[in-house]
C-alpha cells in the first residue's frame, strides 16, 4: 500500500462509515473500545486491526431519504450505515431509541447477513433508529495511489455497560475484541496487531479520554474536517502528515510504518 496522494482520487472516493463504541471497563479504570481484525482475503487492509464499519450502500441513502424531518440526508445514511456495520460485523445492535437483548441481536444480524435490507429488519423486530446516538469524530480521506479511496466519517457510540455479547462474522473479520486506546497501541507497538496510519492516529487521540462523555465532549467541541494526509521530508526521511487542528496529539508518522 502506498501513501502517495494523488488530488484525483477524491473525486471517486467511496463514502464509508465507522463507529468507535466505547464500554464502561467491567473492572473499572480507563473505557474500553470495540475493534476487530479484517480477514486476510479482503482486499483492503488486510489482517489489519480496525474499528466496525464499511461502505455506505445505495439503502443507506433510500432509508434516509424515507426519514421525514432530516436536516442533511447524506449525514444520516453515514450514521445508518455505521449502525448497519456494527451489527453485521460485530453483532451489536447501536443507534436504536430502545435497548435490544441479544437474541433479538443475533437474530436481526442474521437476516442482514441473509441479504434482508436494514429497514426490513428494523421492521420486523418494531426498532426505531436513534441516529442522535452516534456523535460525529473524524473525517478521513487518504488519497492512495492504488487501491480504492474511502471518504470516512467516524462515529463514537457508547453502549454504557461492559456485559455484551459479540462474535466473529466469519467472513469480513476474524477476530472480535474490547481495549482501552492505550492498551492497543501498545499491542501495535509490540506486532500484536496492525494498525495502519489512520487508526494509530486515532487510538491516539482516544487514550486521551477518562470516559465517554469526556470523548463526546471533545468531539463536539472540535469541528469536524477531512484529514487528508500528506507526504513530507526531513533529514532525508519521509514521513505522513496531517494538520495541526483535527484535534490529534500526534500528527505525523514515518512513511515506512504507515502501513502497520
Amino acid at each position: 500500500m502506498t501513501f502517495e496522494t494523488d488530488p484525483q482520487s477524491a473525486i471517486n472516493a467511496r463514502p464509508a462509515a465507522t463507529v468507535i463504541v466505547f464500554r464502561r471497563c467491567p473492572d473499572g479504570g480507563a473505557p474500553q473500545i470495540l475493534m476487530l481484525i479484517r480477514s486476510q482475503t479482503m482486499s483492503f487492509v488486510a489482517g489489519a486491526a480496525v474499528f466496525p464499519g464499511g461502505k455506505v450502500d445505495p439503502a443507506d441513502f433510500e432509508l434516509a431519504a424515507r426519514i421525514p424531518g432530516l436536516p442533511d440526508r447524506e449525514e444520516a445514511a453515514h450514521r445508518i450505515a455505521g449502525i448497519r456495520e456494527t451489527l453485521e460485523e460485530a453483532g451489536l445492535a447501536i443507534g436504536l431509541t430502545a435497548p435490544v437483548s441479544a437474541q433479538d441481536a443475533a437474530a436481526a444480524r442474521l437476516m442482514l447477513h441473509d441479504g434482508q435490507p436494514l429497514d426490513g429488519v428494523l421492521a420486523h423486530f418494531g426498532w426505531s433508529l436513534d441516529l442522535e446516538a452516534l456523535v460525529p469524530f473524524a473525517r478521513w480521506m487518504p488519497h492512495f495511489k492504488r487501491g480504492p479511496i474511502f471518504d470516512t466519517r467516524f462515529y463514537l457510540a457508547d453502549l454504557g455497560t461492559g456485559a455484551v455479547d459479540i462474535a466473529v462474522d466469519g467472513t469480513e473479520n476474524t477476530r472480535l475484541f474490547w481495549t482501552t486506546a492505550s492498551n492497543a497501541l501498545t499491542m501495535a507497538d509490540s506486532g500484536e496487531i496492525r494498525a495502519i496510519f489512520p487508526t494509530r492516529r486515532n487510538l491516539e487521540r482516544l487514550a486521551q479520554f477518562a470516559d465517554f462523555a469526556d470523548a463526546r465532549a471533545h468531539a463536539t467541541a472540535i469541528p469536524v474536517r477531512t484529514v487528508t494526509p500528506w507526504i513530507a521530508e526531513r533529514d532525508g526521511e519521509k514521513f505522513l502528515r496531517i494538520r495541526e487542528d483535527h484535534g490529534y496529539p500526534v500528527c505525523w508518522g514515518r512513511l515506512s510504518e504507515a502501513a502497520g
